[in-house]
């Protein structure tokens, strides 16, 4: 059996992708290879955070006692994290659940994939204010799938630019799922819906995080 650091696990809507709105359970997973500017959880990346050590069938258990079909494993980075194959082989077969893992774009998908195709994907790609963009795997927009997401979190009008530079060079509209994203109290909404009408934008969501709404922005186990 494999062991994971899991930092958190509860029961919340879900507060973006393709599934915002819906019931799904959380796993967060301990630390990160990246260190975004506006990063809200890195209290869950430092060396010192506190966690359960969990193993997949354990993780699987709480997820079927839970009752909810949405499964949706963070971080942190996921991806980030020893011998995780182990635990998508185990989630991937069960038919009656739908497993999205939030990735921060930096690593392969590709192989991961490979392990189980009924998981999706919502991959961020990190723009110039995270100071991250230097980090992505491009090889990841070339091979994502129509089922799966991209993820943008803009932070200022030159984000916005450079997300669509993105979309355009790698034909993203019409491939896969699109959302533009701000980030909590840097750039008004408005800004985004604006940039998206003056450059015509199709197939491009903009979504605001539902939990920063419902809750109190820096709330944990939401």
């Amino acid at each position: 059996m494999s062991k994971f650091e899991v930092v958190e696990k509860f029961i919340s809507v879900n507060g973006e992708g393709n599934k915002a709105g819906q019931l799904s359970v959380f796993i967060r997973f301990k630390g990160c290879n990246l260190n975004c500017d506006y990063c809200d959880t890195k209290w869950a990346n430092v060396h010192n955070a506190a966690y359960n050590e969990m193993n997949e069938f354990e993780i699987y258990k709480y997820i079927k006692d839970t009752g909810i079909k949405n499964v949706t494993l963070t971080g942190g980075e996921p991806l980030f994290r020893e011998n995780i194959q182990v635990l998508l082989k185990l989630l991937g077969v069960d038919e009656n659940i739908n497993v999205e893992i939030e990735t921060n774009g930096s690593i392969d998908i590709e192989e991961f994939m490979e392990v189980c195709e009924n998981i999706r994907f919502t991959m961020d790609y990190k723009l110039p204010s995270s100071g991250m963009e230097n980090k992505m795997n491009l090889h990841n927009l070339e091979i994502i799938r129509k089922e799966d997401t991209v993820k943008f979190v803009v932070g200022s009008e030159a984000d916005l630019s450079r997300a669509k530079e993105i979309i355009d060079e790698y034909s993203l509209a019409g491939r896969c799922h699109i959302y533009l994203s701000p980030v909590f109290g840097r750039i008004e909404p408005v800004k985004i819906v604006n940039f998206m009408k003056d450059n015509m934008m199709n197939d491009v969501n903009l979504q605001i995080q539902l939990h920063k709404i419902i809750w109190e922005p820096d709330k944990i186990g939401v």
